[in-house]
C-alpha cells in the first residue's frame, strides 16, 4: 500500500473522526449564537432540527403550530394546520422564506446530524439564521407561540444526534423518519384544512334564503270539498315534511263550522306550517269556504288606517264605486236614468244587506279597540310601525268577517287592555275561527276547542284550555301505564326466550290501548311512553350590592324632534326583590321607561342613580333585533361573554338550557326563528350576571312550556325585576307576592303607582271594555 493510500484510510477512519469533532464544536458554537440572539423559541427540552429541504422545514412547523393552543403574541393569524383565516400568503411566503427560524419548535440549543458536505451546509445556514434573526423575529408569523415540546412529535433520537446507547443514528433511517412526520404533518394540514372549507361552505349555504318546500300527502274527501254546501274542512291520512323534515305523520285534521279551536305545541313543530298550508289551500279547504290568514302586517301606503280597514272589504267597495258610477250617468243623461234604475236598486238592496250605512263607524270602533285613537285612525299607514301595521291588519280581517279566520299569534303587539278587548271581540265570533297563541288567559276567554301538535300528530279535545290541559294530563298517565305494562310483558318474554309471548305481549297492549278509549291509537307499532317537552330557565344569584339600586327623582324627558310627546315628575326605584309590572296604552312611554331605568336615555331634567357595579340584564325585541347574524349562537356567546370563563361545550348547554334545540347551536343566526333568536338573548342574559331585569313583552315567540319555565325563573330570581307585557298570566305569577310587587301606569307623560295589585288593575280593564262593547251594540 502506498504513502497517498494510507493518507486515504486514515483520513477515512481516524482523520475523518477529528474533522466531525471539530464540526460539532462549530456547530455548538453557532448554537449558543442562535440562543444570544433569541432566535430560538422558548421552553425547555431537547431541540431536533430536520436536515431537509426548506419546504419540508417549512411545513413542519405550522404543524406544530396547529398543536398549540396558546395564543400568539405576534399578531398571528394561524389556524388549523398553518392556514391563515384572513388567507394571508404572504405570511406563509415568510415561514418559507426563514426555514431554520421556524424549525425550531422548542430547547436552548439544535444539533444537526449530517455528514460533513451537509455540516458545512448547514453551518452556513445557521449563520445566516443568526445573523437575520433578530430582525426576522417582529415578521415572524409564528414569533411568540408557546409552539409544543419535540417530545410530543418523537423522532426516536436525542438531541447529539445519538441514540439512548450513545450511538449515531443510522442517516438514512433518519431521513426516512422525518420524511415520515412530514408526511403525516402534511396530511393532517390537508385534513384540516378540508374540515374548515366544509365548515364554511356550510355557513355560506345556511345563509342563503331557502324558500319553504312542502311536502304534503292527504286522502281528502272529494265530495265534501267539491259541496257547494260544505262548511267543514275534514281530511285524512295528512303527511307534512318540510325541507326533508317530518312534522305531521299519517294524522287526521277536522275543523267544524262555528268552532273556534286553539292551535298549540311546541315552538318548531308545526303549529305555522299547518296555518299557512291552511291559507294557500295546500291542505284541501271547500271551495265556498272564504278564508283569511292574518301573520304579516300590511304594507304601508297613502291610505289613512281607517281608509285601509274599509279597502279591506272588496265587494264593498265595488258596489260603492258602481253605485257612483251609475249615479253619475243618470245626471249626465237623465233620459237613460230610468234604464238605469233597476241596476241602481239591484246595488242599493245589495249595499243594504252588507249593512254598508255602518261600515265606517264599525271600522272606527275595531280599531279603537286595538289601541287607534280617532286622531292616529286618520294618519297614513306608511307613518306606522311594523306593530301598529300588523294590528291594521288584524282590524282588516276582524271588519271583513271571512268564513274561515286563521290568527297566528295576534295578541303579540297589543297592549293589555287591547288583549282583552280581542278576548271579549272573539268570544262573540260566528263563524269559525283557528288561532295559534302563547297566551293561556286569552285562549282560556276564546276558544271552544284545542287542536293539540304532539308526536308528528293532531290530538283534538273539546272544551277550553284547562279542560284540554286536564284531559292532556289523563292520556298522558294512561299512555305512559300502558307503555309500563307492555314493557314488562316483553321483558319477561325475553328472559324465558319465548318470541311468540313477546308478539303477544305487543297484540295485547294495542288491544288494551283500544279499548281504553284513547284516541289516535297507532296500532301499526308498540306502546311508547308520552314525550314530554320541559324548558328549564335560570339566572343566577347577582352579587350583593348596596341599596337602593336604581333610582328616578323627578326625572323629565323629551326627545328633540317630537314636541307631542314627553315624560315629566318622574320618581320610582328599584331593589332587590323588587316586582314591578309597567302598564298602559301602546305610544304612552313605556318603552321609553325602561330606557331610562337602563341608562340608555339620559334625562332632560332630574337626576337617575345607580351603583357603579349594578349589571342590567334587558330583553327587548331590539335585542333580538340587532344580533349579530353572521355568527353562529355558540361563537356570539363566546365572543361577548369571554368573562364567563366557559368553552363551546358549556356554552351549548346554556342554550339547552334556554330551549334551543342542538342543532341550532351552530347555525347562522340569520337562520333561526324567532323564537329562537330570543333563547339566545336570554343566554345572553344570564351569562351578564344581572341585579336588576328589564324585560319588555319577553313572553313574545316563546310558547307556553317556555313562558311558564320563564314565570319560575323571574319568580326564583332574587334581584329585581321590571316587566312590560301583554301576557297577563305571567305578570300575575311574578307578581304574586302583593308586598314586594308594584304596578307603575305609563299614561299622558306621567307614571303612577296604582293602588291596588295587578289583578284589581285587570278587572277594572275588562270592565271598561264590557260596557264599551255593550254601548257600541
Amino acid at each position: 500500500m502506498g504513502e497517498g493510500d494510507e493518507k486515504k484510510k486514515k483520513k477515512k477512519s481516524g482523520g475523518g473522526d477529528d474533522w466531525i469533532k471539530a464540526e460539532k464544536a462549530k456547530l455548538k458554537a453557532m448554537e449558543a449564537a442562535l440562543e444570544g440572539d433569541g432566535a430560538g423559541a422558548s421552553g425547555k427540552g431537547t431541540g431536533k432540527v430536520k436536515g431537509k429541504s426548506k419546504e419540508k422545514t417549512a411545513t413542519a412547523a405550522p404543524a406544530a403550530a396547529s398543536s398549540s393552543s396558546a395564543k400568539s403574541t405576534a399578531g398571528s393569524h394561524t389556524s388549523g394546520a398553518g392556514l391563515s383565516t384572513k388567507g394571508d400568503k404572504t405570511q406563509q411566503k415568510q415561514a418559507a422564506a426563514q426555514p431554520s427560524a421556524k424549525s425550531k419548535t422548542s430547547g436552548t440549543g439544535a444539533t444537526q446530524t449530517s455528514t460533513p458536505a451537509a455540516g458545512k451546509k448547514a453551518s452556513v445556514k445557521l449563520k445566516k439564521a443568526a445573523a437575520g434573526a433578530a430582525e426576522d423575529k417582529e415578521d415572524d408569523y409564528l414569533a411568540g407561540l408557546d409552539l409544543p415540546s419535540d417530545d410530543e412529535f418523537d423522532y426516536g433520537r436525542h438531541g447529539d444526534g445519538e441514540d439512548d446507547d450513545g450511538k449515531e443514528v443510522d442517516q438514512k433511517k433518519l431521513a426516512k423518519r422525518a420524511a415520515i412526520d412530514d408526511k403525516e404533518a402534511r396530511k393532517k394540514a390537508s385534513r384540516e384544512a378540508e374540515a374548515m372549507a366544509r365548515a364554511m361552505q356550510q355557513k355560506q349555504e345556511a345563509m342563503m334564503e331557502d324558500e319553504f318546500v312542502y311536502d304534503v300527502s292527504f286522502a281528502a274527501d272529494k265530495m265534501q270539498t267539491s259541496n257547494e254546501n260544505a262548511r267543514d274542512i275534514k281530511v285524512a291520512d295528512l303527511t307534512i315534511r318540510v325541507a326533508g323534515k317530518m312534522l305531521f305523520d299519517n294524522t287526521e285534521l277536522t275543523i267544524a263550522h262555528g268552532r273556534r279551536y286553539a292551535l298549540i305545541g311546541p315552538n318548531g313543530h308545526g303549529k305555522t306550517t299547518i296555518m299557512r298550508l291552511l291559507g294557500s289551500r295546500k291542505i284541501p279547504v271547500p271551495e265556498n269556504i272564504d278564508l283569511l290568514l292574518v301573520e304579516q302586517e300590511m304594507d304601508g301606503t297613502n291610505l289613512t288606517a281607517l281608509e285601509a280597514v274599509l279597502k279591506a272589504d272588496l265587494e264593498l267597495m265595488r258596489l260603492q264605486d258602481l253605485q257612483h258610477e251609475l249615479e253619475q250617468l243618470s245626471v249626465d243623461d237623465p233620459e237613460q236614468a230610468d234604464a238605469r234604475a233597476e241596476e241602481l236598486n239591484e246595488v242599493y238592496d245589495r249595499l243594504k244587506a252588507l249593512d254598508a250605512s255602518t261600515a265606517e263607524p264599525r271600522a272606527a270602533r275595531i280599531l279603537a279597540g286595538l289601541g287607534f285613537t280617532p286622531e292616529i285612525q286618520r294618519r297614513q299607514t306608511n307613518m306606522f310601525s311594523g306593530g301598529w301595521r300588523m294590528r291594521i291588519s288584524l282590524a282588516r280581517a276582524l271588519f271583513i268577517e271571512p268564513t274561515l279566520l286563521l290568527l297566528d299569534e295576534p295578541t303579540n303587539h297589543l297592549d293589555l287592555r287591547a288583549v282583552l278587548w280581542l278576548e271579549e271581540y272573539l268570544r262573540k265570533w260566528k263563524e269559525t275561527l283557528v288561532v295559534v297563541s302563547h297566551d293561556r288567559d286569552f285562549l282560556n276567554s276564546v276558544v271552544t276547542d284545542v287542536i293539540h301538535v304532539h308526536d308528528h300528530r293532531l290530538d283534538f279535545y273539546r272544551g277550553d284550555f284547562e279542560m284540554f290541559y286536564t284531559m292532556m294530563e289523563q292520556r298522558r298517565q294512561v299512555a305512559n301505564k300502558q307503555a309500563d305494562k307492555y314493557e314488562k310483558s316483553v321483558k319477561a318474554a325475553k328472559a324465558k326466550g319465548d318470541k311468540a309471548a313477546q308478539e303477544k305481549a305487543l297484540q295485547k297492549a294495542k288491544i288494551d290501548a283500544k279499548k281504553s278509549g284513547a284516541k289516535d291509537v297507532d296500532l301499526r307499532s308498540a306502546p311508547t311512553r308520552w314525550k314530554d317537552y320541559s324548558v328549564n330557565f335560570s339566572f343566577p344569584e347577582p352579587t350583593e350590592l348596596t341599596p337602593p339600586l336604581l333610582q328616578l327623582i323627578d326625572v323629565c324627558f323629551s326627545y328633540p324632534s317630537r314636541e307631542d310627546f314627553g315624560m315629566r315628575d318622574i320618581n320610582l326605584g328599584v331593589d332587590m326583590g323588587t316586582r314591578v309590572a309597567v302598564v298602559g296604552p301602546n305610544g304612552a312611554g313605556k318603552s321609553t321607561l325602561m330606557n331610562l331605568l337602563a341608562g340608555d336615555l339620559v334625562p332632560t331634567a332630574g337626576e337617575s342613580r345607580r351603583p357603579q357595579k349594578l349589571r342590567i340584564g334587558r330583553y327587548s325585541q331590539h335585542f333580538v333585533d340587532v344580533l349579530e347574524y353572521d355568527v353562529n349562537p355558540v361563537e356570539y356567546l363566546l365572543t361577548n361573554f369571554p368573562q364567563a370563563g366557559l368553552n363551546g361545550q358549556q356554552m351549548r348547554a346554556v342554550l339547552g338550557r334556554f330551549g334551543l334545540p342542538g342543532a341550532n347551536h351552530l347555525q347562522p343566526i340569520v337562520k333561526l326563528s324567532g323564537g329562537q333568536k330570543a333563547r339566545v338573548v336570554f343566554s345572553a342574559i344570564s351569562l351578564s350576571q344581572p341585579h336588576i331585569l328589564l324585560l319588555d313583552e319577553p313572553t313574545n315567540n316563546l310558547d307556553m312550556e317556555s313562558i311558564d319555565a320563564l314565570a319560575e325563573a323571574l319568580v326564583a330570581f332574587p334581584g329585581g325585576v321590571v316587566l312590560i307585557s301583554h301576557d297577563s298570566r305571567i305578570i300575575s305569577r311574578v307578581c304574586e307576592d302583593e308586598t314586594m310587587s308594584e304596578v307603575w301606569i305609563v299614561d299622558n307623560g306621567t307614571v303612577q303607582r296604582h293602588n291596588g295589585t295587578f289583578e284589581d288593575y285587570k278587572q277594572e280593564l275588562i270592565a271598561e271594555v264590557i260596557a264599551e262593547q255593550a254601548e257600541e251594540q
